[in-house]
This record gives structure tokens, C-alpha cells and sequence, in this order.
């Protein structure tokens, strides 16, 4: 009798391989299916009875990830503390260098997260950063990491609302935004508001998930991945972003896109998950729930880094200046 596909279980050793090599988790499923079906009896397959080698069958229906405190932890196991994606300590200071900051300014980071950018602006600038975040979790879990490391004044991480008025308190000579903005619904309204709390002759360094055209909202990938997310993405093309951002008054000084770059830091920090899986394992019950969602997160970034390799979207990159006024 055939086994149905949504049956199979997929050993942990096996689907860590899987996205790590860039296989789709359906297609090792598929395989395990048949197995089970080319006459040995199934003997190659996975047993029931299989524990901590062994994760849930995959559930047909997709859910968001929200950030609890788990997946929170998982995150920075994977991509560092106080990040909850691609690009670290190096990798925010050597792009920020664009920013040509020093102690003597300030700086809004929107999308904070964690607060990791923003801590590294502070500690390698001397920049004195606010950083705003619309996970209300991610913000109060920011702000804790930053009083912890003494940084309560000069690296401070809020919650806000893309729907306030005004979200910006007051002037500042920087702003950085690492794929945030994809998930405000009003894109104008969040590079005005950005804007007008730009000092005259402040730049804007943002990096964004795009799309390639309109038509890509139908692929049934790219809908599992935004239903995924935890925050309700609106996603645009990179064209649209660049034309929002000079409507609202911005000169673009660097527009390019930097989607290669992203997957090698996809699966660059990604390499290390068999062995963060490895010592979770160790702690039996505590273990195999930290494992599970590991794994969810695994596939979530698996589908993600599929998505931009086959060019349905893109990480763009721009550096945007705020001129000054001429003198009449």
C-alpha cells in the first residue's frame, strides 16, 4: 500500500542536509515516499517509533511565525545576539561605513529588531541611535539587551506605530533601515515621515525585500512565505521604491541589487544549524521543542534564499541623501 506523502516523517540528520544543500523539503519527502514503495517494504524508511532523529510531518496549511521567546532565542543562535537575520557585527559596520558617521551624530534605525544594528552603529560610530521596531516582543526584548550591555542611553530600541502621525521624535543626521520597510503597508508615508526627521544633507542607507513584477504575489512560494511572516509584508518592486523615495524629496546615490550577497550570508550562518541542532538534542524534552522550531525556521529561510535565487525577489540596497535647501 502506498504511503501518503504528508506521512512521511523527515528524519532531522536528513532535512538539515536538505535545505543546507538547497533542496525543497517536499522533494526529500517525495523520495522517502519512495522508498517506502520500491518493494523493499519500506525498510529504508523512518520509523514511527524514531524520537529525537525524527521531527512532526509537515502541516498542510501555513501559519505566521510570530516572534515568542523560542523563536527569539533559536534566531540568535543562528544568525547572532540581538539579530534575527543575515549580516552581522562585520557585515553591518563595513556596510554602514557608507554612512560616514561619527560621535557627534544621531542616527533612527527603522526595523530595529533586536537592536544588533543598532548596537553596532553605536559601538563602532559612537553614533548615538534610536531604533524603532513594530514588533512590540522584538522592542522590549532590544531594549533589555542594551541596558544589559550599558548601552540603555545611546542604543535605545522602541516599539512603533507605522500609523501615528508622527513616529519620529525629533532631528537626526543618519538613517539605516535593513529589510524592514517591506513590511509597512504605506511605503510613502514611512520614507516622508523618515525625511522630514532627516537633518538638510542626511543620508539613508536601507536594504529591502522587492519583487520582480506584480505577478510574482501569485506564486504559491512566494504566498507561503509572506503568510510565514510575522508581520503582514506589502511588498513592492525595486523601481517603485526608488521612484517613493525621490517623490518624497531623496536623491539616490546607490541603487543596486544585492541579492547574491544575501543568499551567501543565508547560507553561510546556516551551516552552523547541524551542530546547534546537535546540543539541543542533549536536553531531551526541552530539546526536541527547541529543535521544532529550529527546523520551522530553517525552512522558512530555506524558502526564502529559493525565492531569491530564482529571482522572484530581490534584497535591494540604497543609499538615499536628503539635499540641502538652496540658499535664494
Amino acid at each position: 500500500m502506498a504511503v501518503e506523502t504528508q506521512d512521511i516523517k523527515v528524519p532531522l540528520k536528513l532535512r538539515l542536509s536538505a535545505w543546507w544543500n538547497g533542496y525543497d523539503i517536499d522533494d526529500v519527502k517525495e523520495q522517502l515516499k519512495a522508498l517506502a514503495d520500491d518493494g523493499t517494504g519500506g525498510k529504508d524508511a523512518p520509523s514511527s517509533d524514531a524520537k529525537e532523529e525524527t521531527s512532526p510531518a509537515i502541516e498542510e496549511t501555513v501559519s505566521s511565525l510570530k516572534w515568542d521567546k523560542l523563536r527569539i532565542e533559536m534566531s540568535q543562535l543562528i544568525w547572532g545576539d540581538g539579530y534575527c537575520g543575515p549580516g552581522g557585527k562585520e557585515h553591518i559596520a563595513k556596510m554602514c561605513k557608507l554612512l560616514a558617521m561619527n560621535s557627534q551624530m544621531s542616527a533612527i534605525v527603522v526595523g530595529a529588531g533586536l537592536g544588533g544594528p543598532a548596537r553596532v552603529l553605536t559601538e563602532e560610530f559612537g553614533v548615538w541611535v534610536t531604533g524603532f521596531e513594530l514588533s512590540k516582543d522584538l522592542a522590549e526584548q532590544g531594549m533589555q539587551m542594551s541596558t544589559d550591555l550599558g548601552l540603555a542611553s545611546k542604543a535605545i530600541i522602541t516599539h512603533m506605530d507605522p500609523e501615528e502621525e508622527e513616529p519620529f521624535d525629533r532631528r537626526y543626521d543618519r538613517a539605516f533601515s535593513k529589510e524592514a520597510l517591506y513590511c509597512f503597508p504605506d511605503k510613502t508615508k514611512i520614507l516622508k515621515d523618515t525625511f522630514e526627521t532627516l537633518k538638510e544633507g542626511a543620508l539613508f542607507l536601507l536594504t529591502d525585500y522587492t519583487i520582480s513584477d506584480i505577478s510574482v504575489l501569485e506564486n504559491p512560494e512566494v504566498q507561503k512565505w509572506l503568510k510565514q511572516e510575522a508581520t503582514q509584508p506589502y511588498l513592492v518592486t525595486a523601481d517603485t521604491m526608488k521612484t517613493t523615495l525621490e517623490k518624497v524629496g531623496f536623491s539616490i546615490r546607490v541603487n543596486e541589487d544585492i541579492s547574491t550577497e544575501y543568499v551567501e550570508l543565508i547560507e553561510s550562518s546556516w551551516s552552523k544549524a547541524a551542530t546547534v541542532a546537535k546540543q539541543l538534542a542533549k536536553k531531551k524534552e526541552e530539546g526536541a521543542a527547541a529543535i521544532k522550531s529550529l527546523m520551522m525556521e530553517a525552512e522558512h529561510w530555506a524558502l526564502r534564499a529559493k525565492l531569491l535565487k530564482e529571482g522572484h525577489i530581490h534584497v535591494w540596497r540604497f543609499l538615499a541623501n536628503k539635499p540641502n535647501e538652496e540658499i535664494r
